[in-house]
Parts: C-alpha cells; structure tokens; sequence
C-alpha cells in the first residue's frame, strides 16, 4: 500500500488555513458559474508582476494553458522545439494539436540550447524551455537562455516553462517576467499547481506580450478556470508570504535528501521540488524496491527515477530504501 506519494511532483503540503476557508466559503456557490474573464485573479497577477491584465491568459494549471498557445500558434505539420527528455505534456500536447514533435537530446542532463537553436528550420512554431527541467531539475543560466533567445528568429514564439520556479535558488538562473519585458517573443509559464498546493484545482498562467496573448486568448476554453481555483489562487497570492514558508522548507528537505542520498546512489543536484537519480539499469530495481516500502516514484526506463521532495518521514523512507540498495 502507497504510504508516501513522489511520483507526481505535488506540494507535500496542503494550501494555508486560510485559502482553506476560503475554498469552504466558495464551494457555498457552485450553483453559479465562475467568472468568465477571471478578473480579480488577472487583476492580482498584473499588479504583483508589474505588468498590463492584457499580458496575462489563465487556464486550467499550465497543461491547459499550454494546450491553448499551441492550438493558437501550430498548424497541420507545424514542429514544435523541446529538449527531451523533459514535461511528458509536451509531445502529448503537440500530438493533439497536429504538430510535429522535435526532440533535442539533453546534454549531461541540461538543455543544449545550442543544439536547440541549430534545430530551429521554417516549419517551428514553438520552442519550449522547461527551467527547471522536469525530470532533471537543472536549469539553464540567463546568459545561456539570452544566447538562445538571441539566435531564434523573432517570428518564433519561445515557451519558457516556469512550473519550478518558486523552488530555484541558484542566482545564475533568471526569471522569465524579467527577461520577457524585452523580448516580445518570449512566453512565460507559471502554476499555481507545485509551490501554492493547488494541484487538484488546475489553475495556471501566461504572461506575454499583447499581440501573443491575445492570440492565445483567442482559443481559451469559457470558463476554463473555476471558481474554487480562481478563489483559492487569489488566497495563495495574499498569504504568499506564509506560503513561502513552507518552499523554503521543501527546498531545504530537497537539500538534505541530495546530501543525504549522494553517498549511495547518484543524485542530479536540482532547482525544482524533486530529484533526478540517474540510475540506468538500476532504475526499475530501485522504484519496485520503493514500492514494496510504501514509496511511489516516477521511473524512467532504463534512464532514471525523478523522487518527489515530500515530508521529512516520506524523504527518510527513500533514504532506507536508498541504503539498502547501495
């Protein structure tokens, strides 16, 4: 039986009391319909960016947000850039949306951007970089991102998929909102699903230039964001500082489990609120061991398994796993 679940990348803790109550207080009106334009939350997200309501789209988490930018930007054939491997959404997404999927392979456990942007030909309608990584958890530093951006044609929307970002603690990694104000092809993606803890509500963002948004808003689902997320979101954002509390106790879990782990099995150093263990033939071993322990994990075939950073007794119960296998 299933005792500690790391397989999915969830927050191991449950939203704030207070975004508890007010979740309570919402669900009293389920017989009305959310709001359409999901106001006050867009509202929210402008002001605490520092940017214009019109540069943001919501969805429901960044999955369906992603889903929207592809149905507005690919065409029958169209290819869409990612490293791999990377978020399993993408080649998923870009199969519904008649795309064609272009793969780059990690270099060392990183994104090649380099190689990334040799791959760039006239049929790319997207480019996708997931900083940090998922499964990996590496990121790529601000010059090597500018690099990139500087050598993509103009015309080529560019993702930048910030899932992780309220978990990255390496100064060399940028944030995307800085870079975008510059860079009127470059997309940011943000969730409220990891860091906020509000996975089961699927609430997720954008942030874009106008003429981008507007064409990602074009294909937005009505009333794709409900009401409890939309209440629960704009919560989250007043008691952020409260909930950054307990990131910086998830990041600091994530460190002792690396130390702790590094001795006995390789470990990829992350900035995301899991680990990558490059275990190779060792991988399904590993997560059937997990398994008979109580541990869900996320295996890989033959490449690895990503572990989920959870509770301290969850964290601890890979480590005996972890111990007996070495």
């Amino acid at each position: 039986m299933t005792r500690h679940a790391l397989a999915a990348n969830e927050n191991p803790y449950p939203p704030l009391p207070s975004v508890r109550t007010v979740i309570a207080e919402a669900a009293g009106g389920l017989n009305r319909y959310p709001d359409r334009t999901v106001t006050g939350l867009v509202d929210a997200l402008a002001a605490r960016h520092g940017v214009p309501r019109s540069h943001i789209v919501t969805g429901a988490g960044s999955v369906g947000v992603t889903h929207h930018l592809l149905h507005a930007v690919v065409r029958d054939g169209d290819e869409v850039l990612y490293a791999w491997p990377s978020f399993e959404a993408y080649p998923h997404l870009t199969g519904i949306c008649r795309g064609t999927s272009v793969r780059v392979p990690l270099r060392a456990e990183r994104h090649d951007l380099a190689a990334m942007a040799d791959a760039v030909t006239p049929r790319t309608a997207l480019a996708v970089v997931c900083n940090p990584n998922n499964p990996t958890g590496t990121a790529v530093t601000r010059a090597e991102l500018e690099a990139f951006l500087d050598r993509v044609p103009e015309h080529v929307p560019v993702l930048l998929d910030e899932a992780y970002r309220e978990f990255v603690r390496d100064p060399e990694v940028p944030d995307g909102i800085e870079l975008y104000r510059t860079r009127p092809n470059l997309i940011v993606l943000r969730t409220f699903s990891k860091a906020y803890g509000l996975a089961a509500l699927r609430v997720g963002y954008a942030v874009a230039h106008e003429e981008v948004a507007a064409r990602i808003r074009h294909t937005v689902v009505p009333f794709g964001v409900n009401a409890l997320a939309q209440s629960a979101a704009l919560a989250s954002l007043a008691a952020e500082d409260e909930l950054l509390e307990r990131v910086e106790a998830v990041v600091k879990e994530r460190d002792r489990l690396t130390s702790a782990l590094r001795p006995v099995l390789p470990v990829t150093a992350s900035e995301a609120n899991f680990l990558w263990l490059p275990l190779g033939e060792r991988t399904t071993a590993f997560a059937e061991a997990c398994a008979r322990a109580g541990v869900a994990v996320r295996a890989f075939s033959g490449e690895g398994v990503r572990v989920t950073v959870g509770t301290p007794e969850a964290n601890d119960a890979v480590l005996l796993v972890a111990a007996a296998l070495a």
